[in-house]
């Protein structure tokens, strides 16, 4: 037996495949939107994939089960109650899938989502593992709040934290204390709010260690859960949507993707332009109206949150390797059927000046500053007494509230929000006002 773990750090996302050398056959949980290393992982194993299993239908990322199912013939094993529009098997409470000596089992965990499901892996009927999906964390257990307006079902944040309080005690606490569990996101998600850095763990580990586990009253624990989630960035309940009809073959949407190799581009008025290169490079020189969305950790994430789903937009580059790299970045959270077209792109002739600092620092109440970390965090870690809180992911629904009577700096805690929200209003506001981007000279004025 093997089970091989894969990790998108990107997404802080975490799949897995299951090996069963005596039946040479593998089921896989919780598949990224590329399914390329999977089919590798088969083919080096020199083994069938039978299986697929979704813990529940993804909010962060989109799932390549539907294509698997098409290119190898493997079974989806999901939840009824996630009313899939593709072809699935029911995998709930008491159900189960042999493979030579081991045995998956279903368990129903709703608080993440109503249709979550945990899996349960036996080996020569020992419980082994169990596979957690979005239900328990390392560390903290998945938020509740995602499902309010997405899915089949739809559950209170209120209502789904008292689920979770009983999934993680009456069916996975109950497990044997050297059961490993495997969870589907690890830290940087934004499923959760406090995760370990840790890939795996045990359930007596999480025992001791885990917030979530802790000996709390069902009110107290609700109380916790909900407090102090990170913000839901735009696209999540899309790629719900989508996960629960399954996208379509990855490559055959990209090929899809207009891509402008030759010519002077023309930019159609209205439509968001994203310029992926780095900030110090945007800043000498881009095209107007550009939005500085740096190709970095957190790229998909950021580019869900300030452009909503369905919505065109441009996708610039600096060279082809990186155009292709963005792109498909764009592909894992479903937004490359919005590329209006891409281009390799490294000219402009609009600049954004420097932040004057030594006339900032002395006099910074002749500037307007405006904090475009989220709420928690500008409340509990201030930089500037005076500032005006604008997260990035509402900055562009929020822009007619930024006075425009003082020059116009920004920050957030390193930069990389900063250098796109400068951009956006730098766009939104044009010759009205000039705007400075902090940058990482936020770092001088920290306490």
């Amino acid at each position: 037996m093997d089970i091989q773990q894969f990790e998108d750090k990107g997404l802080a996302h975490y799949s897995y495949a299951i090996y069963s050398d005596q039946a040479n056959e593998i089921v896989l949980i919780d598949p990224a939107r590329d399914m390329t290393p999977y089919l590798d992982y088969a083919a080096q194993q020199q083994a069938k994939i039978v299986g697929v299993i979704e813990t529940h239908p993804h909010a962060d990322f989109v799932s390549s089960h539907l294509e698997l199912q098409e290119a190898t013939g493997a079974a989806i094993y999901c939840s009824r109650l996630v009313g899939a529009g593709y072809p699935y098997t029911g995998f709930d409470e008491g159900d189960e899938i042999s493979l030579g000596d081991i045995t998956l089992r279903a368990l129903n965990t709703p608080g993440h989502s109503p249709d979550s499901i945990s899996i349960v892996l036996a080996y020569k009927g020992q419980d082994s593992a169990v596979f957690t999906g979005d239900t328990l964390f390392i560390g903290d257990c998945g938020r509740p709040d995602l499902r309010e307006n997405a899915g089949n079902i739809t559950a209170g944040r209120e209502q789904l934290a008292k689920q979770m309080y009983h999934s993680l005690r009456e069916k996975l606490m109950v497990l044997a204390d050297d059961v490993l569990v495997y969870p589907a996101h690890g830290a940087g998600t934004l499923c959760g709010k406090s995760l370990s850095d840790a890939d795996s763990s045990t359930i007596a580990a999480e025992k001791v260690s885990n917030w979530s586990l802790g000996d709390y009253t069902e009110a107290e624990f609700v109380k916790e859960l909900l407090s102090q989630q990170p913000f839901i960035p735009k696209y999540f309940p899309y790629d719900v949507t989508l996960n629960r009809s399954g996208a379509l073959a990855l490559e055959s949407q990209l090929n899809k993707v207009p891509v402008i190799t030759s010519g002077e581009p023309v930019f159609e008025p209205g439509v968001v332009i994203i310029d992926t290169r780095p900030e110090a490079v945007f800043k000498q020189g881009h095209v107007p109206l550009a939005v500085n969305l740096q190709d970095g950790g957190k790229f998909e994430t950021w580019l869900g949150s300030i452009v909503a789903p369905g919505e065109s937009y441009y996708l610039l580059a600096a060279g082809t390797t990186q155009l292709q790299q963005v792109i498909r970045k764009a592909a894992k959270i479903g937004y490359e059927v919005n590329i209006k077209a891409a281009m390799v792109y490294d000219e402009g002739t609009v600049t954004l000046e420097q932040a004057p600092l030594a006339d900032f620092t002395a006099h910074p109440d002749q500037y307007t500053v405006v904090d475009v970390r989220m709420a928690g965090e500008a409340a509990t870690s201030p930089v500037f007494s005076n500032a005006l809180v604008l997260p990035l992911d509402q900055l562009r629904e929020h822009i007619a509230d930024i006075p425009v009577d003082k020059p116009i700096v920004v920050h957030c805690a390193g930069g990389y929000r900063s250098a796109a929200a400068s951009s956006i209003i730098a766009a939104a506001l044009q010759n009205k006002v000039t705007v400075y981007d902090l940058g990482e000279a936020v770092k001088t004025f920290l306490p």
